[in-house]
């Protein structure tokens, strides 16, 4: 039930992949309907519903995964947490590389900012480029990230919104990773926990 996200360069038919949770298969058919080609495999954070998929990806493309140094140890025990909710899921491979606040990605014509925004988790990071926002589980429509898992902390997670999120432009779309799309504008003024509106 999570949100994962193709984003390809038309030029160079190069693309990256943003938390693919489950379903590699369908991740790969529509990259081969697309004509596209895996440079990266990023991870927003390392919870196994946003990673779930890494093994199956890096196996048939050999793309790189790339998620920060902090929530880089996560990767190797999908299994176990998996499991303790029921589900069944493998082990990721390790990164082949960590990023860090201020780091850039690029693939075609593409550059993806990255933003450290712990809270939800401590190594959760957000991508963004031209008025682009891949936020994973930090911010979402009308909600946050939950902050009761180990690592969580709602204060960091608020001020990680409020001051390297909210200061995007509020033309900005945010792609979360649950739920349909927002704009920066439209959570500075209604989301209930972050919003800056004063009622």
């Amino acid at each position: 039930m999570a949100n994962c996200y193709i984003v390809g360069c038309e030029r160079t038919k190069t693309a990256v992949v943003i938390d693919p949770g489950a379903d590699g298969n369908r991740i790969l058919l529509t990259l081969a309907e697309s004509n596209l080609t895996v440079k990266y495999i990023l991870n927003t954070h390392g919870h196994f519903d946003h990673v779930g998929a890494n093994k199956e990806l890096k196996e048939a493309t050999g793309a790189d995964i790339l998620i920060h140094s902090l929530d880089a140890p996560l990767l190797s025990h999908l299994s176990s947490t998996a499991m303790a909710m029921g589900m069944s899921i493998e082990d990721s491979p390790p990164p082949d590389r960590t990023i860090e606040d201020g780091d850039t990605i690029s693939f075609g014509d593409i550059v993806l900012k990255v933003i450290h925004t712990p809270g939800h988790s401590p190594g959760g990071v957000a991508f963004y480029a031209d008025g682009a926002l891949f936020a994973g589980d930090t911010l979402f429509a009308g909600s946050v990230g939950r902050t009761d898992f180990p690592g969580g902390d709602f204060n960091i997670l608020s001020e990680s919104i409020r001051k390297k999120l909210f200061v995007l432009g509020d033309d900005v779309t945010v792609y979360p990773g649950h739920m349909g799309t927002t704009e920066i504008g439209i959570e500075k003024k209604y989301n209930p926990f972050v919003g800056l509106q004063e009622f």
